[in-house]
């Protein structure tokens, strides 16, 4: 007959209420956790020093992004490069190395006074009760790392010793003495306040590298616009001590803003030295020109000039023009060239005299060069001229020279070609002009000379006053908003640890719980065949203490009414059996030892103590247990299978302590197992066994390793598939769910061996004798 039974879908429902009872089955665990990591966090707070932020807000002058003019934009073709500077270039020169050194040095930072406490030591500043100062230090005592012992004495001194013996150490020394080291004075004062009072315990002074001390607050700074596009940026620094990062963040300022105004001061400074040399130069020039007119007038009798020559000044205002305009670019040119050929790399060259429309490449050149030269000499406040940077840059001056120089020749060549084209046409139209006399045409030429020498007069004196407003006007980079202000008294860390410990705690054991139940794919509980199978389940037997000995009428264990509970399922199981025919119940499994001997021995012995007649048989004839928990004969079934003279009353035997309670064993292990249960006797065994007890319990063969099973299932009227808890594979359920589906082995059921009944999961045994439990160190964690 076709199979036409629907294949078996097992759902999957996740069942919330069983996933909190898993993890609440380890509270016990949950709350150690909780408790260990909260005490950790208590040890920190008590060994870890509390961090203070400061921050302050600054504007950002004459940036790109903030596009906002200030009065020095005014200047813009001095060459201060007004507009043009960078938001994060400026970030960067804040956060320099070198400039966080002055800062460190200017606020003596590199010396700390510390005091021992029972925990922690405690870093002192402003409220110190010594000043510590260094007299005229070396250049190497900022690169050096010392620390003074200071203890002081009840005569009002005090003992100093160091680390590395710069000083006689445990020597007295009076407030105010002059203490000599190899690296400096020494002078350690009291302040006013606290000249009477006697410092308790010891102190300790730090002297500490520069240059790590930049670079742990270098470290710990942070600088970054307010906004993306903004020219507002916030300074934000972490200290131990909250003051320090406040006057450290006022200071940085300070100093960013100092620097900027000494860079612009400095190339307004060079630029007008320069406009008044050649202002007394010029000056002296056109004094001699204006004498050479009033010469010219006074020799020549000349008032005013004749009408006829208007006609030719009319038409030569236009080459009189380009003459003059040209002859002032060539004397500016020849200026500069002068002054650039004998300027070296320290030197500043004029960036504004130039037209932008006479030379707009050499004004170009001479702004990289300035550039170039203000680089060297902030190089050279922290490097030699040896230094391979200021090596590279000199040589870059040099490249940069040579091609400034060659600009100025190319442009005064062109000038010159101009100036005589001009001159030409000049001439070619005097020509056409004899009328005019040659007494004009020399007043001409003289009045040129006193025009050009007068404007180019005119323009140096505009610009030494412009770059003189300019030298006063200069302004620093960046306004302050919001002084630099700190978090107080509240740490800003350690921060909430407590609530991280709490966290911690939790997360810790059940993560741990959810690993294992994650990686475990062991059958535990009736929850876990929940969804996976359609076989009725009729109990679960906990875990026994004593599995060697079998249940007696006494028995008040877990698993004894365990089996009490599993005998009165199995009635509904076997509802359909006749009357006055046994009851036949198979018990099988997936592999051996999953405690289906064990079960099917106490099985019998729970009906035979109802006072039912019982026959256990021993059909697992390839590996009989049944003499493990039963003092049983080497003789059985295999016998009489196997024998054609062998009564079957004679290998049936009584178990002691029972009224009807009968077994009949396996016997000798035979080397055809298979061939002996398909024989008819089997069937004739087993017609006239039912006939003569009540009940049958059979133990089988485990059905995934031989087949010896099936050939006998036919004479049950039940079938128990019995599953081992921690043993048994979640993906081996396919095994009996297959079998209960092809209906291999009749009205099937299914049963969950050694369970551990203190999971609170299942129903649970609160009757009879309670079993000893192991202490919970002993015990290892379940899921």
């Amino acid at each position: 007959m076709e199979n036409t039974m629907p294949t078996e879908d097992f759902g999957s429902d996740f069942d919330l209420k069983a996933e909190i009872n898993k993890y609440l089955a380890h509270w016990k665990w949950i709350v150690l956790s909780v408790f260990l990591c909260l005490l950790l966090a208590f040890a920190k707070l008590r060994y870890t020093e509390p961090v203070y932020s400061a921050s302050a807000k600054i504007l950002m002058k004459d940036t790109k992004r903030g596009g906002r003019l200030t009065e020095a934009a005014a200047f813009s073709d001095l060459g201060f490069n007004t507009g043009t500077r960078n938001v994060d270039d400026e970030i960067e020169i804040m956060k320099s190395r070198t400039l966080s050194e002055n800062v460190i040095k200017k606020l003596n930072f590199n010396i700390s006074i510390i005091a021992k406490g029972k925990v922690l030591d405690v870093e002192l500043f402003e409220d110190t009760p010594i000043e510590v100062h260094f007299i005229n230090p070396s250049d190497d005592f900022f690169n050096q790392s010392i620390l003074f012992e200071f203890k002081e004495t009840a005569s009002g001194n005090f003992v100093l010793t160091s680390s590395n013996n710069v000083i006689p150490n445990g020597k007295e020394y009076k407030y105010g003495q002059g203490i000599k080291t190899p690296y400096g004075v020494l002078i350690i004062t009291k302040p006013n306040h606290l000249k009477q009072n006697k410092i308790d315990g010891g102190l300790t002074i730090a002297v500490n590298p520069v240059e790590s001390v930049a670079a742990s607050y270098r470290g710990r700074l942070s600088i970054a616009p307010l906004d993306k596009g903004s020219s507002v940026v916030v300074l934000n620094i972490v200290d131990n001590v909250s003051r320090k990062g406040v006057v450290f963040l006022d200071k940085l300022i300070e100093a960013y803003n100092e620097k900027a105004v000494n860079d612009k001061g400095l190339i307004s400074k060079n630029t007008s030295v320069f406009v008044s040399n050649r202002l007394a130069l010029i000056s002296k020039e056109l004094e001699g020109v204006e004498k050479d007119v009033e010469n010219f007038k006074v020799s020549n009798d000349l008032i005013d000039l004749e009408s006829d020559a208007q006609l030719f000044v009319t038409g030569s205002t236009e080459y009189d023009k380009k003459a003059v305009d040209i002859q002032v670019q060539l004397n500016l040119l020849n200026s500069v060239y002068e002054y650039v050929k004998k300027s070296n790399n320290e030197n500043l060259l004029p960036n504004n005299l130039l037209s932008e429309t006479a030379d707009e490449a050499s004004s170009s050149l001479i702004s990289s060069y300035n550039d170039l030269v203000l680089d060297r000499k902030r190089m050279l406040e922290s490097a030699t001229v040896s230094n391979p940077t200021i090596v590279k840059l000199d040589q870059q001056l040099a490249n940069l020279k040579s091609t400034l120089i060659a600009s100025l020749q190319k442009s005064k060549s062109i000038l010159q070609i101009q100036k005589r084209d001009i001159e030409k046409n000049e001439n070619l139209f005097k020509g056409k002009k004899q009328r005019i006399p040659s007494q004009e045409r020399q007043f001409r030429t003289i009045a040129r000379q006193q025009k050009v020498k007068e404007e180019l007069y005119l323009y140096l004196l505009q610009k030494r006053e412009e770059t003189a407003l300019a030298l006063s006007s200069t302004e620093p980079n960046a306004k302050v908003i919001d002084s630099a202000i700190t978090t107080g008294s509240v740490a800003v860390a350690p921060k909430m640890i407590y609530l991280a410990a709490i966290f911690i705690g939790l997360l810790l054991p059940l993560g741990v719980i959810f690993l294992i139940d994650f990686l475990d794919t062991k059958v535990k509980t009736r929850l876990d065949l929940e969804g996976k199978t359609k076989i009725p389940f009729i109990g679960d037997v906990p875990t026994s203490e004593d599995t060697s000995t079998i249940m007696q009428s006494e028995s008040r264990s877990s698993s004894a009414e365990a089996l009490r509970i599993i005998r009165t399922n199995l009635e509904f199981m076997l509802a359909k059996v006749p009357e006055g025919i046994a009851k036949t119940i198979f018990l099988t499994s997936t592999f051996p030892k999953e405690g289906k001997t064990f079960v099917s021995v106490n099985l019998a012995a729970t009906f035979a103590l109802s006072g039912k007649k019982v026959l256990l048989i021993g059909m697992d004839i390839r590996n009989p247990k049944l003499d493990e928990y039963l003092v049983l004969p080497n003789r059985g079934i295999t016998n009489y299978l196997s024998s054609k003279d062998l009564n079957l009353e004679d290998l049936i035997i009584k178990q002691k302590g029972y009224e009807d309670f009968h077994i009949l064993p396996a016997g000798v292990i035979p080397p055809n197992p298979a061939e002996l249960l398909m024989s008819k006797k089997v069937d004739v065994l087993f017609e006239t066994l039912k006939k003569q007890y009540d009940y049958i319990i059979v133990d089988t063969a485990p059905v995934s390793l031989v087949t010896d099973t099936l050939l006998i299932a036919k004479h049950a009227d039940t079938f128990i598939y019995v599953a081992r808890a921690n043993f048994l594979e979640k993906r081996m359920l396919d095994i009996p769910n297959n079998l209960h589906r092809d209906q291999k082995l009749p009205n099937m059921c299914m049963l969950l061996n050694d369970t551990d009944s203190t999971k609170g999961y299942g129903y649970g045994y609160g009757y009879g004798v309670k079993v000893e439990k192991k202490p919970w160190y002993k015990k290892t964690l379940k899921i």
